[in-house]
């Protein structure tokens, strides 16, 4: 006899995932549910709605590391229920930290004698280590002020209006004026002689950047060493130099070494880098170093007792992960000079794939520079039909991620698309991006001029009434948008109606 059973709605696991109760009914989007799932199909709904993500590896709009080595992987899923603050219970996580510290200031040429240990710490990212160098470079100068009787209140700092948005948050967070050197068409990086015109008594530091997030050219530091070296000696200041190479603090060492942009550099006090772009980790990693002790003031370094033993510790936040550290020591041991060498020229040489590529459409400006971070930035010579944004948006369809941006001020009227070359997008990938291009392009030449011209103008004329007058009417900005989009939408739904595609 055959018995048989009748299961219940909490017995799942006689159903199929997709047809349980679970997945068949809709969740709260923004309150926690009332009732417990079971994990599988709580996985199963998370794991559905992040097929809709982008894929990672296309995403060239990002520097962010999106490939590291299975055993590497391992490192990581093994140590991510460390807490990285907890340094007496993990000393050899807080070990490895120190020793990435080090590599990393020898790396950038910090005066250190034999047996000195370096002063950095490991934070969640660049933003943060630039908030930290950036602290300790206010705390400096007001301390100085305070000695010499002077006021302390209005400190400045001077950048490049290229500089990523981290520094505009340090700036409103802290409140210390930023002061930006504006760009101009042909020179999209901080002019070194502008930026020392705007130091006065109160500039805390001048910060460049090497590796411009808009097209990954390395500013000069070396003249504006110099340049700072001559005013300081001319007016009794000190202002010093901090160099965001969140980009390109593991590029240059490895392919411009000769290049002097580090603490070979007297006025360099402090230098930012992310561990989590071309240090080669998963996102959740940065560093910052100091050149020695005396510039890094000890009242910003507190010290806790309650995790079991006394810990000093600099930074904005409190508990971490400890999987990144241990990824970056990983990475630093595993390729050495060798490694990151190799890794980096193949970057360089799979942007220059790319960019002669586009040179060969006859289509493109190249703005980017070959001295730099490894991306190729460019913009179309003729975007009177079409413009870098419909580009951006149509390779979307291919499945890349080509951001399409304008320059900041005085640039703004400039408007590039950006392709960021990093060690998973190889030569096979950098050829296939250039047919994308391509295919994107005679789409858009197949879209009628007439139509792009009559949106991207905006206006609509009329006939009056009774006779031949013609009134032009001006369009609202929402309006013209509006009319793009529709044109848009035809224009996809012409192509879907005639394509032959099912």
């Amino acid at each position: 006899m055959v018995l048989s059973h009748a299961a219940s709605d909490s017995d799942v696991s006689v159903h199929s995932t997709f047809a349980s109760r679970y997945v068949r009914t809709s969740l709260p989007r923004f309150k926690m549910p009332e009732n417990s799932i079971p994990k599988e199909a709580a996985y199963q709904i998370i794991n559905d709605e992040l097929m809709l993500d982008g894929n990672p590896r296309l995403n060239l709009a990002s520097f962010v590391t999106t490939w590291m080595e299975p055993e590497c992987d391992k490192l990581i899923m093994a140590s991510i229920n460390k807490n990285y603050v907890d340094m007496d219970e993990y000393p050899v996580t807080t070990e490895l930290q120190n020793r990435c510290v080090n590599m990393i200031a020898h790396l950038f040429n910090a005066p250190l004698g034999e047996t000195e240990t370096a002063v950095g710490v490991g934070t969640v990212g660049s933003s943060e280590a630039i908030m930290l160098a950036g602290l300790a470079f206010k705390r400096k100068w007001q301390n100085k002020r305070k000695a010499e009787g002077k006021p302390f209140d209005k400190p400045n700092i001077v950048t490049g209006a290229n500089v990523q948005v981290c520094w505009e948050k340090f700036a409103r967070y802290f409140e210390v004026e930023l002061k930006e050197v504006k760009l101009s068409e042909g020179y999209y990086v901080m002019d070194p002689e502008k930026a020392v015109e705007m130091v006065d008594e109160n500039t805390i530091c001048v910060a460049a950047i090497l590796g411009s997030t808009l097209n990954g050219e390395f500013e000069d530091v070396k003249l504006l060493n110099d340049l700072l070296v001559q005013k300081n000696k001319e007016t009794g200041w000190d202002t010093p130099i901090h160099v965001d190479a969140a980009s390109g603090g593991f590029i240059a060492p490895f392919l411009y070494p000769e290049l002097e942009w580090d603490f070979r550099l007297p006025l360099v006090k402090s230098i930012n880098v992310s561990g989590h772009k071309y240090g080669l980790v998963y996102a959740g990693i940065g560093w910052v170093v100091w050149r020695n002790k005396e510039d890094l003031p000890d009242e910003l370094i507190f010290h806790i007792n309650y995790l079991g033993a006394d810990q000093p510790t600099f930074t904005l936040n409190f508990s971490k992960g400890s999987s990144q550290v241990i990824a970056q020591y990983y990475q630093l041991i595993r390729l050495g000079h060798e490694g990151y060498r190799n890794v980096m020229e193949n970057c360089r040489e799979n942007m220059i794939v790319l960019r002669e590529g586009l040179e060969k459409t006859e289509r493109f400006n190249i703005v980017s520079k070959d001295v730099g971070v490894p991306l190729v930035a460019f913009s179309l010579k003729d975007n009177s039909s079409h413009t870098e944004f419909e580009v951006s948006d149509m390779l979307r369809r291919y499945g890349w991620i080509v951001p399409a941006y304008t320059m900041p001020p005085n640039a703004q009227h400039i408007t590039v698309l950006r392709v960021v070359i990093r060690e998973d997008f190889s030569r096979t990938l950098a050829e296939r991006l250039v047919i994308d291009i391509v295919k994107v392009m005679h789409e858009l030449d197949e879209l009628p001029s007439r139509m792009i011209h009559k949106i991207s103008l905006g206006e609509e004329k009329s006939e009056a009434n009774g006779d031949n007058l013609m009134v032009t009417v001006k369009k609202s900005d929402m309006e013209k948008q509006r009319e793009i989009i529709n044109g848009w939408k035809k224009f996809v739904s012409d192509r879907k109606k005639t394509s032959g595609i099912c």
